[in-house]
């Protein structure tokens, strides 16, 4: 019977008091006074409102281990990434492993799988799969509906899912970056309630005034808390926190918790950060997790305080799985499920023929984002060979089918500054191919087949070293063997290529090394490299980005080509 001071978010009120939990629900709150000061405070759990669990490389039994200690109970949570990969089987497979630990994981059914019909997947999850899921308990949603443009020209399989979770009474999450004015509202009217991709105070600000839910998201890569904060104060029952996708890096570090105490340092009240965090997930998505009411389960934290939040304790059912920064939930194995097709490539695959006098396409990638911006820039030219430029910062950038032995997609990125070397990655949204950047195609090669060898994971290769060799007295062939250096790191990943088993605080600590080698070795300036090159690959946020199948435009929603000729 935990006794301190109980916040009730529905009253906006603090009492000490007692909890009595009999058989994981609370059947009695004894109030017997006012606040009292100095002693911990117990208030509802944190819950991240939309993450693709995959994307912290865990399975779900470590996501857990790791999240219940910074005060996380549940998650609402996106299945769409081994949705891709292995279809149905492959969401039956998160839900299997969610339910070996006392976290409370919320799955959606995926809506876009594939994300759309210009890259390849590893499976096609249809209306009748929609169907399948949304049909089980333990899928409380439709999954963000990526395919906004289909939900405006009233696609009719994309409409038929929107009118089967409307069937099930199940919310509708969205996705639809940069969409405001009338084509918001349309998007709206059609059953969605909310809205993760938000990046400007404008856009969210327009949907929200339009009744839509606005989910402000703080990730490893995409970062949208100070864009969107002010909102929480004049929609506090429309806001809520999530991560969206997530490293075990800063997941080791912090999660909800560090947006509560962010929030509060900006000004906003308790009570509005505090519905954000933990009330208003719940009551959208009715999820069942408790709010310290009497007759509910008994999930809560304790906290020191409401200053600083150290998490002392996280119940959920009414047993501790967390105490102290340590967790108490089981290191569990899991079985490799996978997919992973692709045999090793050759150098010469990654080569590019220089058109006459070209212009090229060049994908601007922004720290911090999910979208892009579109360059035409002048390449450099070797041989009658496009190649990376790492002096101007602008690298070759390579998309490897891993279902099936087909070419390598090509095109230029700019702004992950990477001064020699490459990295890869068998993580790449939506349909996660193999995607690999580098200052030269050896590299490059290099850091895919590691991947491909490994059966996926993360990978990065030191390269060649420019300033060790004058290239001017050699040929390039005995350039790069003399400047090639043999450090190399991978990351296995061997769960359908997105994730690991394996201690979760070990991966985070790997995972960490891995990063700094792509920063301090390679040169890397952006602030999580690894999960900016997983995005650039995902053709539903705009402007350019590059699939297995070529380059594409996400405002016109088609290819492009890469070299324009003067």
């Amino acid at each position: 019977m935990p006794t301190a001071n109980i916040l009730n978010l529905f009253d906006q009120t603090i009492s000490y008091g007692t909890l009595t939990i009999d058989q994981g629900r609370i059947t009695r709150i004894d109030l017997l006074g006012p606040e009292r000061i100095g002693e911990p405070y117990i208030l509802p759990g944190f819950i991240d409102a939309h993450v693709h669990v995959e994307s912290s490389l865990l399975t779900p039994p470590q996501f857990a281990r790791l999240a219940v200690v910074h005060g996380t109970v549940a998650t609402v949570s996106d299945p769409h990434e081994i949705g891709n990969v292995l279809g149905v089987a492959g969401v039956e497979y998160m839900l299997r492993e969610a339910a070996r630990v006392p976290f409370k994981f919320m799955f959606g059914a995926p809506s876009c799988v594939p994300a759309t019909p210009f890259e390849t997947a590893g499976a096609t999850i249809s209306v009748d799969d929609v169907r399948y899921l949304l049909g089980l308990d333990e899928i409380g949603y439709l999954a963000e509906m990526m395919n906004f443009p289909g939900v405006l020209h009233e696609d009719p399989d994309v409409m038929a899912k929107i009118a089967l979770a409307k069937a099930y009474n199940k919310p509708v999450d969205g996705h639809a970056p940069g969409l405001t004015g009338d084509d918001a509202q349309r998007y709206i009217d059609a059953g969605i309630s909310t809205d993760h991709e938000c990046f400007t105070y404008e856009e969210g600000l327009d949907k929200a005034r339009r009744g839509m839910h606005i989910l402000i998201r703080e990730g490893s890569a995409a970062r949208n808390f100070d864009a969107l904060i002010a909102l929480l104060a004049e929609f506090p029952e429309q806001i809520m926190f999530c991560s969206d996708d997530k490293h075990p890096d800063t997941l080791a570090e912090g999660h909800i918790n560090q947006l509560v105490l962010r929030a509060l340092a900006k000004g906003h009240t308790l009570w509005n950060v505090l519905r954000a965090a933990c009330l208003n997930p719940v009551l959208h998505y009715r999820l069942p997790v408790g709010l310290l009411r009497e007759g509910e389960p008994a999930d809560y934290i304790i906290v020191d305080n409401l200053q600083t939040f150290a998490i002392q304790q996280t119940v959920i059912n009414g047993e501790s799985v967390a105490e102290n920064g340590t967790s108490n939930i089981a290191d569990l194995r899991s079985e490799h499920v996978n997919q992973f097709n692709c045999e090793p490539k050759s150098v010469d695959d990654f080569a590019v023929r220089a058109q006459a006098s070209p212009v090229i396409r060049v994908i601007e990638a922004l720290d911090g984002q999910l979208i892009t911006n579109e360059l035409l820039l002048e390449p450099k030219v070797e041989n009658g060979q496009l190649v990376s430029d790492p002096e101007r910062d602008i690298l070759k950038l390579v998309v490897v089918n891993r279902y099936e032995n087909v070419p390598p997609s090509v095109a230029f990125i700019k702004n992950f500054g990477l001064k020699h070397g490459a990295i890869a990655s068998s993580v790449g949204h939506d349909s996660h191919n193999i995607t690999a950047v580098g200052c030269d195609d050896e590299s490059i090669c290099q850091a895919i087949n590691l991947v491909i060898e490994a059966k996926g994971g993360l990978s990065a290769v030191a390269g060649t070293q420019p300033h060790e060799h004058d290239q001017d007295v050699m040929s390039r062939r005995e350039f790069l063997h003399l400047t090639t250096r043999p450090e190399t790191q991978l990351l296995p990943l061997p769960v359908a290529g997105l994730m690991t088993d394996t201690d979760g605080y070990e991966v985070a600590a790997q995972y960490t090394k891995l990063d700094q080698f792509a920063k301090k070795e390679l040169g890397s300036t952006l602030a999580a490299p690894f999960m900016t090159l997983s995005f650039m690959a995902l053709l539903v946020i705009p402007a350019l980005k590059l699939s297995d199948k070529g380059l594409f435009d996400g405002k016109r929603f088609s290819f492009v080509p890469l070299q324009i000729v003067k």
